[in-house]
């Protein structure tokens, strides 16, 4: 099947590699176009409710030079190395400056990168509160922490795995994405998810070493209209057995579009690499990201997806809060539903509501909310649904349940401490969450285990847990953080006094907006089954 090419490519000769040359300037990610997750909603800095306090920390202040003895021993010329004194240390970038997050740059340098790397990779936010607060971190601009291990890696694999493409993609071209082999890879597999490789694949055919993938290259030339070396490599591999069997097809219909006509369709694997992914579009036999890795569904935003396809793909990256609540509803209510069931309902849902509150209908606005909000609720999205309606909820005339949702929606909302002080609680949770909500300890209300020892947080007496206690002192604020939104999962999963250390710890160091908020989140979404 392949012999054309492959006599192309053996008529053609062997690959030369290109000599090496010095890093290009990072790419200032200010002036990027918008991508496929261009609506990615960066941390908010200045929360409408509680302050976020800045940590007292200060970077460390310059030393005082002193005079030192002679130690030359003798007369020669050392080998000096120099750099400017303002180059940019790669692994301390950020979008977000110390300014803007409230955080200090000295967020991670007294902790170890290894560590640190570790537990990003495995911290996962209770509640959209601290997924928000873990994606401040990821993109907070820091000095780097102590070690071998490149914290930068784990920050942007992270982000690839919640789905935030466009800000890893921000994030490497900051940092340079043809730095180094590490880097590169990881600017390519975004770039082949954002669908814009082509400044990734000329930066490989000017430094060859930022890849030894020989499938990589093969793709970069042709990409390049290298067509000829592209061939010449294939060619050469192939007959060598330098790519696998999956690659090789993949890159021979690629090469040749002749053969997609002249054959079936190709296995799909169960993990695709971005690159394979791409390559199973190219050749027309596109692959679902239903089944894949998070970071695949910013694929289905591009447009060229079907509807079903994008409405699924801006959910799963919504409920980590990757995505804009404008954008979801903008592809709810793209157009009308043709069926009915699972995701069309909940479309329809929507569309009800909001051509309900468009129309100033009173009548309508209640049913439709009572209607939307289980629909919501089941898809984990009612925060970002909140955040879209609450505003547009409050004042109306509604009966006594959707009134009750209205006000469950303001307290999920931006706007809790204003909804705290503006609407009656009917409840004891919701008195409790009031008080929450205005930084108050409640009065005596009979809550669940877990709503209690959430509100025992805002006792006096609320001790942090003491090896969180241990990191503050140690100056190591960043890990301290990021345990203890490993706490709360802890606290959540049943472990009620979890819940108690991790929000102590999170106002201990004037994190109080996003401790109300997940305290507010946990107690109102895990008691969603109870009667209005």
């Amino acid at each position: 099947m392949r012999t054309r090419l492959l006599l192309c490519a053996l008529a053609l000769g062997t690959p030369t590699v290109l000599a090496a040359e010095a890093p290009l300037a990072a790419i200032d990610w200010l002036k990027r176009g918008p991508g496929v997750n261009a609506a990615l909603p960066l941390p908010d800095p200045r929360p409408s409710g509680a302050t976020q306090t800045p940590h007292p920390d200060a970077p460390r202040s310059q030393r005082p030079l002193h005079d030192e003895p002679p130690v030359a021993t003798s007369g020669e010329t050392p080998n000096v190395q120099s750099a400017p004194l303002d180059a940019p240390n790669a692994e301390a970038a950020g979008l977000l400056s110390s300014a803007l997050t409230g955080l200090p740059r000295t967020l991670w340098s007294g902790s170890d990168a290894a560590q640190l790397a570790a537990l990003i990779a495995r911290v996962d936010p209770a509640v959209p509160a601290l997924s928000a607060q873990f994606l401040t971190l990821l993109l907070a601009e820091a000095d780097a922490p102590e070690g071998s291990a490149s914290l930068l890696v784990a920050r942007i694999d992270r982000l690839m795995e919640e789905g935030a493409v466009d800000a890893a993609l921000a994030l490497v071209e900051q940092a340079g994405g043809d730095s180094g082999p590490e880097i590169f890879s990881r600017w390519l597999d975004l770039s082949l998810i954002a669908g814009d490789d082509e400044a990734a694949c000329r930066a490989l055919s000017q430094k060859p070493h930022l890849s030894q993938d020989l499938a990589t290259r093969i793709y970069c030339d042709a990409r390049t209209e290298n067509w000829e070396h592209a061939v010449t490599v294939y060619g050469s591999a192939q007959a060598l057995g330098q790519i696998g069997p999956r690659d090789a097809e993949l890159l021979a219909r690629f090469l040749d579009p002749e053969l997609i006509d002249a054959s079936e369709p190709l296995n799909p694997p169960a993990r695709p690499t971005p690159l394979e992914f791409h390559l199973f579009e190219a050749i027309g036999e596109a692959l679902p990201t239903q089944p894949l890795p998070r970071m695949f569904a910013a694929a289905d935003l591009s447009g060229n997806s079907g509807w079903r396809a994008q409405i699924l793909a801006a959910e799963r990256l919504a409920r980590r809060g990757t995505l804009s609540e404008n954008r979801l509803l903008g592809i709810y209510t793209d157009r009308e539903p043709a069926a009915s069931g699972g995701v069309w309902d909940r479309v329809e849902a929507v569309q009800a509501l909001e051509a309900a509150l468009n129309a100033g209908r009173s009548d309508l606005i209640g049913p439709a909310l009572l209607a939307a909000w289980p629909q919501m609720r089941s898809a984990g999205l009612l925060v970002p649904f909140s955040e879209l309606y609450a505003p547009r909820l409050q004042g109306l005339d509604l009966d006594r349940r959707a009134a009750a949702l209205a006000q469950r929606a303001a307290l999920l909302s931006p706007d809790y401490e204003a909804a705290a002080r503006r609407l009656p609680a009917r409840t004891g949770l919701i008195r409790a969450v009031n008080a929450v909500a205005q930084g108050e300890l409640p009065a005596e209300t009979p809550l669940t285990p877990a709503a209690q020892a959430v509100t025992d947080a805002w006792r006096p007496d609320a001790a942090v847990p003491a090896e969180l206690e241990a990191l503050l002192r140690e100056g190591k604020l960043g890990e301290a953080i990021l345990r203890a939104i490993a706490l709360f999962k802890s606290g959540a999963q049943g472990n009620h006094d979890d819940l108690t250390g991790a929000l102590a710890t999170l106002r201990r160091v004037g994190l109080e907006d996003t401790a109300r908020r997940a305290a507010i989140q946990q107690m109102i979404l895990s008691d969603e089954g109870a009667p209005l």
